[in-house]
């Protein structure tokens, strides 16, 4: 019963992009675990046990809504049918009904405290961070994201969009990206969040989760992807012109698979000393820049010394 009103919009989606000559590819269905899909009327598919849990109460408080209006709105036409002036002409002198006055209070109560319990557990469940499997650290910048594994050699790399004259077969329009965080699936994945500019927002809707990242502030949140795959996000905080332009890609893989991605991420993204002539490097551009440009070329030298 809790999914018969998903389903009905599922199978709305379907015939509203069937009628408009297929809009959606064979590759709509796969495409819909980890990413938006055209026409799209619900929530991405669950990919993890915290959204899972959010879909169940989305599912309850969807029934609860259409209760409260469907009575609001029999109330409302019982009201205008029964109490016009003209079928009746002589209006009730009524002051109170103990039995409405308690149905209205009582009833309210109930339904808050049936909406207010599950909504705590989910809250607890997001909040309290299992012992985790795996750390990632992502910084958000503008525009574009880093990544740095603390646990499997302090290694760092960004992730910026692929630009759509760029994209490759399969690869989502303003979601790709050139370098995707990758964790193991079945693992606890801690996610550290923070920013290095302005805030910005990490959030992967088929985990259910979406945390601020704050300058100087390390907010944390965790998943456990169930399935294999690239599951798609975005930045979920107005932080700039390029807002639109900074979306967040998991690759989901088995854990054999994680081990050889981490070892060769070792040797890819290893810090890379800065080379002997850096110093030389600085003060020739120096010289051969204008005078306003030298005094901040100068003291890149210093720091460099």
């Amino acid at each position: 019963m809790t999914g018969v009103l998903r389903v009905l919009c599922v199978a709305l989606a379907a015939v509203t992009m069937f009628g408009f000559g297929g809009l959606a590819g064979p590759d709509a269905a796969l495409a819909s675990l980890g990413q938006p899909s055209p026409w799209q009327l619900g929530m991405q598919e669950a990919a993890a046990p915290v959204m899972k849990d959010v879909v169940w109460f989305h599912d309850l408080l969807l029934w609860i809504i259409t209760a409260i209006v469907a009575l609001v709105l029999l109330l409302l036409v019982v009201v205008t049918l029964r109490f016009n002036a003209k079928a009746n002409p002589t209006p009730s002198r009524t002051t109170h009904n103990t039995l409405i006055e308690v149905l209205w209070t009582v009833v309210p109560v109930i339904i808050l405290v049936v909406i207010a319990v599950p909504s705590f557990r989910i809250m607890f469940v997001q909040l309290n961070t299992p012992q985790a499997d795996v750390t990632v650290k992502a910084t958000g910048k503008q525009w574009f994201w880093s990544y740095a594994y603390p646990d499997q050699g302090k290694f760092e790399f960004d992730s910026l969009m692929v630009p759509e004259g760029e994209l490759k077969p399969g690869q989502p329009r303003l979601l790709a990206v050139d370098n995707e965080m990758v964790v193991p699936v079945g693992k606890v994945v801690r996610v550290q969040v923070t920013g290095a500019d302005v805030i910005h927002a990490f959030a992967v809707p088929s985990f259910g989760i979406k945390i601020d990242a704050v300058p100087g502030r390390l907010n944390e949140t965790w998943f456990k992807a169930e399935r294999e795959g690239v599951y798609y996000g975005q930045c979920s905080e107005l932080c700039g012109k390029d807002h639109a332009f900074m979306p967040i890609a998991v690759r989901v893989v088995s854990e054999q698979a994680f081990t050889a991605w981490v070892e060769d991420a070792k040797k890819k993204y290893a810090a890379v000393p800065p080379p002997a002539d850096a110093p030389i490097a600085v003060a020739a551009t120096a010289a051969a820049l204008p005078g306003a440009a030298a005094p901040q070329l100068a003291v890149a030298q210093a720091v460099a010394d």
